[in-house]
């Protein structure tokens, strides 16, 4: 058995603070977000809804890929559509714009705040 003498653990499994199952859910979604195109396009959906020949004019992705990313972005929860006549838009569920929000704090953080470790 491991015995930690500096923090007097009695194994490594018994003081885990997330289940494997969560922490495989963020670990899923941390490599769905780590394509900097999924991150374009959830950015372009923060402040409105867009079509697939929308999203193509602002990224300059091809119609397929931007489609595969949706799709990926669908089945995570961050993205849902409805169709407007014969086109679908896209928008981001309360899911994800939570995850924008928190994205953009990041991304103002790296810019100009702190550091993780509290230095400029």
């Amino acid at each position: 058995m491991f015995m930690c003498r500096r923090c007097s653990c009695g194994s490594r499994k018994n003081k885990r603070f997330q289940s494997e199952v969560d922490l495989k859910k963020l670990s899923d979604n941390l490599t769905l977000l780590a394509v900097k195109s999924r991150l374009d396009i959830l950015f372009l959906l923060k402040d409105k809804r867009h079509c697939v020949c929308d999203l193509m004019t602002h990224t300059n992705m091809s119609q397929s890929l931007i489609s595969h990313h949706l799709s990926d972005l669908i089945s995570a929860g961050f993205v849902d559509n409805k169709r407007e006549g014969k086109y679908v838009d896209h928008y981001l569920t309360q899911k994800g714009n939570n995850l924008v929000k928190t994205l953009t704090a990041m991304m103002n953080e790296i810019k100009g705040g702190e550091t993780y470790n509290g230095r400029q």
